[in-house]
């Protein structure tokens, strides 16, 4: 009740899905059919990382391209994150010797460990690739998954890194600053990152970053999770035709080009999408490892549910204490019953 259904709006009456890239108008699409929202953006999840700390390691862009991942012993992509990884006396996470207790570059950061119980850039991207979906559908599912083994061993691989060293402890880094700011201080060499991250580490001084895809996991491809906000109208506006001339506005290929030509985010609108590309490559950063996994549906949605802040809110601080070590996964089990007990009433 709290936004207005743009299809009952003159101005938003005759929104198309077609027009945007495929699915992003679905997610805001309400369980009664209403359209409560105009895809503005979209963006996907890939890796940045620190060129000239990938060279001193003795690696190449090209190595990162073709990464595998499993949640066994995490493939070549685990042993890349050890390379990466110095410590104190300038030993590297592969070498003998090394000291995960005295840590000063760490091969591997990410943005805290739960990023409201969904972990978009933290952890979705492995999760995905191991064959893990949050929910019994893209849009508006009944029942959450939470209590599969697929996320488990997941995260029990991620977090396992920080007893090797590899990355920082939630006390370290979990809660603070976030992995742009660790790059540029030269505490971290590569991290996960969103689409709408890419200024943040272009901005960097003095690092030169490198983007790519995430590693290739057991379903045989990389995964990004895909999602993209809106532009709505609010219920209790008391001009709701001239909110829904704008929200058309900012919807439409004019508005879209001018964002694209601006090289921030990934617009909704393909053409737009494809201008953006070429913005971003006249500054010499290419986007395309995010786009492609869009384009080829390497994706999976941000979960729509019912419920969802209440949810979160279960989620988050477990996934949390996960990290910080004080419970084990399978205590999801049980968090993943109360959860969709919420969707059943």
């Amino acid at each position: 009740g709290l936004l207005r259904d743009l299809n009952d709006l003159p101005a938003t009456s005759e929104i198309s899905p077609q027009d945007y890239q495929e699915g992003l108008a679905d997610l805001w699409v309400g369980p009664d059919g209403g359209q409560y929202g105009v895809p503005k953006d979209f963006d996907a999840v890939g890796l940045f990382y620190n060129e000239e700390m990938l060279s001193e390691a003795g690696l190449s862009p090209e190595e990162l391209e073709g990464l595998d991942w499993n949640p066994q012993d995490g493939g070549s992509f685990e042993d890349v994150i050890a390379r990466l990884s110095v410590d104190a006396t300038g030993t590297r996470g592969d070498e003998e010797g090394f000291d995960p207790n005295n840590v000063e570059v760490y091969g591997f950061a990410m943005d805290g460990g739960s990023g409201l119980g969904v972990g978009q850039t933290q952890w979705s991207w492995l999760a995905g690739s191991n064959g893990w979906r949050y929910t019994d559908a893209d849009v508006w599912g009944t029942e959450y998954h939470y209590d599969d083994e697929a996320l488990h061993e997941t995260l029990d691989w991620l977090f396992d890194l920080v007893e090797k060293g590899y990355l920082a402890s939630y006390e370290e880094a979990g809660s603070g600053s976030p992995p742009h700011q660790r790059m540029g201080a030269g505490r971290a060499a590569m991290s996960s990152g969103g689409s709408w991250e890419i200024p943040s580490y272009e901005s960097l001084s003095g690092v030169d970053v490198g983007i790519t895809q995430p590693p290739s996991g057991p379903v045989g491809h990389p995964v990004s999770m895909y999602n993209g906000l809106a532009d709505s109208v609010t219920a209790d506006t008391e001009h709701p035709e001239e909110a829904a001339e704008l929200v058309a506005f900012l919807g439409s290929a004019e508005c879209q080009n001018i964002v694209a030509d601006a090289a921030v985010v990934l617009p909704a609108r393909p053409q737009s999408t494809d201008r953006a590309v070429e913005a971003f490559a006249d500054q010499g950063i290419d986007v395309e490892p995010f786009t492609d996994l869009v384009a080829d549906q390497h994706t999976l949605y941000f979960p729509v549910t019912e419920d969802f802040g209440s949810i979160e809110s279960i989620i988050d601080p477990i996934v949390e204490q996960i990290y910080v070590g004080t419970r084990e996964t399978e205590e999801l089990d049980e968090v993943n019953e109360r959860v969709n007990e919420l969707l059943e009433d």
